[in-house]
């Protein structure tokens, strides 16, 4: 080899370095071995703290449902109370209109019987110019409720008829014997009661 041949080699800079023959390679480092004390710990156990509040929890939130549950009840109840008192207040202002209608009318019927009376009457000396206006007259007040008692023949009742005189018969049941002026009924109750004579 020559003087520049080495001069040459020399200059190519350091000639990196091989593994010997034979040699698994380079050595690396290698991991930490693990720390066993981590390795032999168990599972954290549920903290007790935790499960404390979730059952305090659960138990206030049922106690807080009964007490829904019983205002619910409560209210329902109410309202129950309220819906019945109601409809008995409902009924009682029916009864008291119907029967104030029925004071009212009955009151201007009672202020009829005059006029009745007279056109009976008139009826008994004018039968046939009186009949048909006695007739319609009656007709129209019985759509009212107004019903005249028919009593003649029948057995005395002293809660329709007013019994002012009394012929000797033969001993037997005292029957209405005359209607000496007419009686009334009005929507099933007496009006004036009928002045009678009787007989037995």
């Amino acid at each position: 080899m020559t003087q520049h041949d080495a001069t040459s080699d020399s200059s190519a800079g350091p000639v990196a370095e091989t593994d010997p023959p034979g040699s698994a390679g380079p050595l690396r480092p290698s991991a930490p071995p693990p720390d066993e004390s981590l390795l032999d710990d168990e599972p954290p156990a549920p903290l007790e703290e935790e499960t404390g509040e979730a059952d305090e929890l659960g138990s206030r939130l049922e106690d807080e449902i009964q007490e829904l549950a019983s205002q619910r009840d409560e209210y329902r109840d109410l309202a129950q109370r309220v819906q019945a008192d109601f409809e008995n207040y409902r009924k009682r202002v029916q009864v008291q209109i119907r029967d104030e209608a029925d004071r009212a009318s009955g009151r201007l019927a009672e202020a009829m019987l005059p006029v009745l009376d007279a056109t009976e009457a008139a009826y008994l000396r004018h039968p046939d110019e009186v009949g048909p206006l006695l007739n319609v007259m009656l007709s129209e007040l019985r759509k009212q409720g107004l019903e005249a008692l028919h009593l003649q023949d029948q057995p005395f009742d002293p809660n329709v008829a007013e019994a002012v005189a009394h012929e000797a018969g033969d001993g037997g049941d005292v029957v209405v014997a005359e209607v000496l002026r007419s009686g009334y009924v009005w929507n099933g109750r007496t009006l004036r009661p009928a002045m009678v004579r009787t007989r037995d």
